[in-house]
């Protein structure tokens, strides 16, 4: 923000260099520094983000068994409903009547979404990385997205590049390859990664969806424990391979839910799908600065009341939104995970209204003019505030001593 207030102009060259010149293009897409970062390094992030959802739903996870996942997921229905409701009664508000009205109610998908890099990284400093809220976020805020997703494909086209859901064999066909990969046993994450995951994200681009999702639907068949210790547990996991004399044990390559009926013989190694976590948590930690460098350096433009509209129902729909949803569900018979309180759940729900990079991007889709476009991403990039709002009332509420009784 701060490079981007001092020479705007050179800011945006800067994110928009073309690497390889201005005529190399990736299906019909330029390669600048900003679709590097965000169409290509942040697959392994999303892809790192699924691994601990996976991890979650087995045996000894925050999520499971399974329906322990209904309650984030009726959590998720509450962040989009509750934002965008608030975004309608306030736009009628400062608007109704008006003739810009319409113009500015067209934003409402701009705080429907969390961003889940930010929102994952503070849920970590406030609850502890190993905290079930963190998972209960995780998977909340990829849900999330992927609804996101779908309302800027639907109400935001591109009309550069309209969507194309034929496309979407492809990424079937990526799940495919690595199901089979997994049935035969191959033990090394990066053939699954180029060859499944390159599957999918040529899917996703071909259709127009958003590819850093790519590695999503593929990182859960890569081979890993058959239960969790907790997230990023330094204790060294075993994968078998089959071996007709081998002693009775438990199958690495598992899915969760299958049956456990092979003879194997234990080998003292990193399943891929923990290979996969810890040779690349380091490089997409530090990657993600340069993730927030490229899409947070907004100009500081007269600040109106869609600035208010959208900051106000990024945080307080998204608490409201979450919290309440999610109760619900737990009174109608789906509880939090284990360890999981009200307290936790009204703290993450607070954090859920990090919009930030994702509704900076909903916003340069829904508004082309900046008298309303500019207002707006302020609205968004204040909507940071919602990390400092989170780690106060976590303090107070004490969140890393345990849930709710």
């Amino acid at each position: 923000m701060v490079f981007a207030n001092i020479d705007i102009h050179a800011y945006e060259d800067m994110v928009d260099f073309h690497i390889f010149g201005e005529d190399t293009k990736i299906f019909g897409k330029a390669v600048t520094v900003h679709f590097l970062v965000n169409e290509i390094f942040m697959v392994f992030f999303f892809g790192i983000a699924t691994k601990e959802i996976t991890e979650s739903v087995l045996p000894g996870g925050a999520l499971n068994p399974m329906r322990k996942a209904i309650n984030p997921l009726m959590g998720t229905l509450g962040g989009v409903i509750g934002p965008a409701g608030l975004f309608f009664l306030l736009a009628w508000v400062f608007y109704g009547g008006g003739d810009d009205f319409s113009i500015v109610a067209n934003g409402w998908g701009i705080p429907t979404a969390t961003d889940i890099a930010l929102a994952w990284l503070v849920a970590r400093i406030i609850f502890g990385a190993s905290h079930p809220a963190v998972n209960f976020l995780l998977l909340l805020a990829v849900a999330d997205d992927a609804i996101g997703l779908g309302i800027i494909a639907v109400f935001y086209p591109d009309p550069e590049f309209p969507v194309e859901p034929s496309w979407l064999l492809l990424v079937a066909a990526g799940m495919a390859v690595a199901y089979a990969m997994r049935r035969f046993q191959v033990p090394y994450w990066p053939v699954y990664i180029l060859i499944a995951g390159g599957l999918s994200w040529v899917g996703l681009v071909k259709s127009s969806i958003e590819p850093a999702l790519a590695l999503v639907v593929i990182v859960p068949f890569l081979p890993g424990p058959t239960s969790t210790p907790g997230m990023f547990e330094e204790e060294e996991q075993e994968y078998p391979h089959t071996h007709p004399g081998g002693a009775e044990a438990v199958l690495d390559d598992q899915l969760p839910g299958e049956t456990v009926q092979n003879t194997q013989e234990l080998h003292h190694r990193h399943a891929p799908l923990d290979h996969f976590e810890h040779q690349l948590k380091l490089p997409v930690d530090f990657g993600l600065f340069f993730f927030a460098f490229m899409n947070a350096g907004v100009a500081f433009a007269s600040i109106t009341q869609v600035t208010f509209i959208v900051l106000v129902s990024l945080i307080v729909g998204k608490t409201v939104g979450i919290t309440l949803f999610s109760w619900l569900g737990a009174r109608f018979g789906f509880p939090l995970p284990e360890g999981m309180g009200t307290k936790h759940l009204a703290v993450a729900a607070i954090i859920a209204g990090l919009g930030l990079t994702v509704a900076l991007f909903v916003a340069g889709k829904a508004y082309e003019d900046p008298a309303f476009q500019d207002p707006a991403k302020m609205g968004a990039v204040l909507s940071a505030g919602a990390a400092v709002v989170a780690f106060v009332v976590g303090r107070i509420l004490k969140v890393k001593d345990g849930p709710d009784e």
